[in-house]
């Protein structure tokens, strides 16, 4: 029982490796990324028109629409459909599924009838998770078979990263709108409900951070910290108030310093009784430069990603902040153009087989295990 009790109340870690992935996507892949836009057949945007079935199961879209619909046996066993359905701009498992285009994205949008049938998978995939789509804006509710659907979603952890998957998805094809009431849900159910706990983990680790603007996600981050128990363990928003205050006295100068700060402030009193004689020169001066103008105010806070990134371990509940609570995310360095980070870069979305993730879930920050971490 102690051990269990210790277990369930360790401090959880963020994973690095979760965050570059999210970091690329909300950017573009600004990282190591082509864009094929003449050698992609534009297979996704073919397979939502109805043109080609999805392989290698030889199936039609209209016909996973209509018959898979509520067969829950089967979308849960499957696990080469789901890259077809929500197309993203990355290698899946699933190596028939080609990866989406800036050009594809483009022409699938324009397509009533594909949008009109993504929609519709959109709708099936919640559903299954005992969720229904309830306008038009992206609001969603329990569905009638919420609880049942409910229980399953808190035991079978791969289908977090095929929520991962669809979020990334609706966002590559035009519903960006969509992700922030599913996230806000998922977050309610998971740290207000208690009716799916162990989601809670990968709803902050990935869900919060595949939403592009960083108002949602400071939004989403206020309610999960609110709402998160045990408080001191949450690490995605900012420090509390008593921690920075306990940080900014550790750092306060000892008594060398305060020395020096002595030395400093009687040479500078000495040097400024050795100038006194030309104060009028150095005043028109002064008046001059101020006419020009002063330093430039501190620039707006970018999200980009810091010179070196952060240890997991330190965790963004330690970071310094100014208030946003986006902002103590795990920044990711600069890839390195080696093999390593060309394997990484191109390693396919582990977003289906990987049984594995409660790995990244339960404890995703070892650092020494970024390549093992199956990305969503």
């Amino acid at each position: 029982m102690g051990g269990d009790s210790t277990e369930a109340t360790a401090k959880p870690k963020r994973s690095f490796y979760a965050a570059r992935d999210l970091y690329k996507y909300r950017h573009q892949y600004p990282q190591n990324f082509k864009d094929i836009r003449y050698q992609n057949d534009l297979s996704n945007l073919r397979f939502y028109k109805n043109k080609i079935p999805f392989k290698p199961d030889g199936v039609y879209i209209e016909e996973v629409l209509n018959k898979w619909k509520g067969d829950y046996e089967t979308l849960e066993h499957n696990h080469t459909y789901i890259q077809w359905l929500f197309p993203l701009r990355e290698q899946g498992l699933n190596f028939y599924a080609k990866e989406l285009t800036t050009y594809e994205i483009e022409e699938f949008k324009k397509t009533k009838e594909a949008i009109r049938r993504f929609l519709l998978a959109y709708k099936m995939m919640l559903e299954f998770f005992g969720i229904k789509l309830i306008d038009k804006t992206g609001n969603v509710a329990r569905a009638v078979n919420w609880q049942e659907r409910f229980q399953h979603l808190n035991e079978s952890q791969h289908n977090y990263l095929r929520i991962t998957r669809i979020l990334k998805s609706l966002g590559e094809l035009g519903y960006e709108s969509f992700k922030s009431p599913l996230v806000k849900f998922i977050l309610q159910e998971a740290l207000v409900e208690n009716t799916i706990p162990n989601i809670k983990q990968s709803a902050l680790e990935y869900f919060v951070y595949t939403i592009r603007d960083r108002r949602e996600r400071r939004k989403l981050l206020r309610f999960a910290q609110k709402h998160y128990t045990p408080s001191e363990n949450f690490i995605w928003g900012p420090p509390r108030k008593d921690q920075s205050e306990a940080s900014k006295a550790q750092k306060t100068p000892g008594p060398a310093a305060s020395g020096q700060s002595s030395q400093t402030s009687l040479h500078k009193k000495s040097k400024d009784a050795k100038n006194s004689s030309s104060s009028v020169v150095h005043v028109n001066s002064k008046t001059a430069e101020e006419k020009k103008g002063g330093p430039g105010e501190p620039g707006e806070e970018t999200d980009g990603p810091s010179a070196e990134p952060g240890s997991e371990a330190t965790g963004p509940g330690n970071a310094e902040t100014d208030g946003d609570a986006d902002s103590s995310e795990p920044q990711p360095a600069k890839a390195p153009n080696s093999p390593v980070e060309k394997k990484e870069s191109g390693t396919p979305e582990k977003d289906e087989e990987s049984e594995s993730h409660d790995k990244d879930c339960g404890n995703p920050g070892d650092a020494g295990s970024h390549d093992d971490v199956p990305s969503q």
